[in-house]
């Protein structure tokens, strides 16, 4: 007979978060123990800093169950890997390390035409997801209702007893807001 937590090691990613977002901690815990190295990896690559790299998983770790009931996380692995490397450009930010390259500037060579392109479909696909978790509800509800539900400014409006103004203004700031963090992304991606 399987205890418990070996049950859980059996589930797909999706019920994994299922799980969590009721509060389970067993589900956190395996999504934890399944991820943690690949992203410690993912993340040493870049800053080769033992310390800095632990602290960034555990702040994303503790951040997704702090904040599980507010996430929206359709794919995790690539939720959690996005997350780590914004953290990593913060830190690049604040100049507290240097990127690590792998291979000189010079020979870096960027093509939209690749199938390893900077950013790819499945990549930026990823940043709106995340980027949409940290919107608030109502900004990314109106997003959601112009760009995947292709609805107009006024059926917004209407369905959510709105003024047509103010959706206006809500696709306004989270263009704004979606454009900033593509490309804070996107220079992520020049330094992997």
């Amino acid at each position: 007979m399987l205890s418990k937590q070996a049950a859980y090691r059996s589930y797909e990613d999706e019920e994994l978060v299922n799980r969590m977002m009721t509060g389970d901690k067993l589900a956190f815990d395996e999504i934890y123990n399944r991820y943690w190295k690949k992203l410690y990896d993912d993340t040493y690559k870049r800053l080769k800093r033992a310390e800095q790299v632990e602290e960034i998983i555990q702040d994303v770790f503790a951040d997704l169950w702090v904040k599980r009931a507010g996430k929206e996380i359709l794919k995790l692995y690539p939720y959690l890997l996005m997350s780590v490397r914004y953290h990593v450009f913060a830190i690049y930010r604040k100049g507290k390390t240097a990127p690590q390259f792998e291979e000189p500037l010079e020979n870096m060579a960027f093509s939209t035409l690749q199938a390893d392109s900077l950013l790819n479909e499945k990549e930026l696909k990823g940043c709106i997801t995340i980027w949409l978790s940290m919107q608030p509800l109502k900004r990314g509800e109106i997003f959601k209702m112009k760009y995947v539900d292709e609805m107009s400014t006024r059926e917004i409006s209407e369905l959510l007893g709105i003024a047509q103004k103010t959706v206006q203004n809500q696709l306004l700031t989270a263009f704004a807001s979606l454009r900033e963090f593509v490309t804070k992304m996107m220079m992520i991606f020049c330094l992997t």
